[in-house]
């Protein structure tokens, strides 16, 4: 039986962006798949969207550090017979050190993250779109994607990644009833910084860049249904990533480096 609703599929729902995005499709009558590691913090997130919207929430706990981890999540969707008109690529690593630094485990499992999985649910879950020609994918990149990143280099080159691909599809399929969209939130309040040991970064400690979490997912998803290809939150992040362009490489890549740098508490 086909889904009753229109169905938005998120990968790390359990916190942050990825939960309040939850929140964002739900309140507009999609029923929602939630993908993340953590099941108590799914559970968490399932239960307010359905007592707060009244939809059908579905959660399929995953590691998409796994590379097996995909093909078992298109196979369990395929046999509850979910059909996702939307989805949102939201899980994300980040890792602060330099690359002599971190350890090849630490990078190899970011890229597998940001870069391979992205991919490849995009891919698997592509065909049924542009069969019913109705549906959307959008891709959670950063405002790291438009910047080097020293410091953090594997993390902005795969958000880059991110950019570049979502944008590219995005003109693949300009003529077809899918949307694309790659949302570039600058720093949001969420676990992201303490997990990826960024809290002390100077980027992070700036009074006024810092923008909350529902904001940013609010944005971005209408941002999303209104078709547009990039979507920067916030005035200061958007006027950030034009500048970025008149800018040379090398100066940029320093004052980048500058941000990544931590302070003292």
């Amino acid at each position: 039986m086909p889904n009753a609703r229109p169905l938005c599929l998120i990968t790390g729902a359990s916190s942050g962006i990825g939960a309040d995005l939850a929140h964002c499709a739900a309140a507009d009558g999609f029923d929602v798949v939630l993908v993340a590691r953590r099941m108590t913090a799914l559970s968490q997130v399932a239960q307010q969207c359905e007592r707060e919207h009244g939809v059908r929430v579905t959660i399929i706990p995953a590691d998409l550090g796994d590379p097996t981890a995909v093909r078992v999540l298109h196979a369990e969707l395929r046999a509850r017979r979910l059909h996702v008109h939307t989805l949102i690529n939201n899980a994300g690593l980040g890792a602060s050190g330099s690359v002599a630094e971190l350890t090849v485990e630490v990078q190899m499992n970011l890229l597998q993250v940001n870069v391979m999985a992205l991919t490849e649910l995009t891919r698997r879950l592509l065909p049924s779109m542009l069969e019913r020609n109705d549906g959307a994918v959008m891709n959670v990149a950063s405002t790291a994607a438009f910047l080097p990143g020293p410091g953090m280099a594997v993390y902005y080159a795969s958000k880059a990644y991110v950019l570049s691909f979502t944008d590219a599809l995005g003109e693949e399929l300009r003529a077809t009833g899918v949307r694309v969209s790659a949302l570039c939130p600058g720093p949001t309040t969420t676990e992201f910084a303490a997990v990826a040991g960024m809290s002390n970064h100077k980027l992070f400690r700036q009074r006024g860049l810092t923008m909350s979490s529902p904001v940013v997912a609010r944005q971005g998803w209408e941002g999303l249904l209104a078709g547009r290809r990039i979507i920067v939150p916030g005035l200061r992040n958007r006027i950030l990533t034009q500048s970025l362009r008149f800018a040379p490489r090398a100066v940029v890549a320093r004052i980048s480096a500058s941000l990544n740098a931590s302070v003292a508490s």
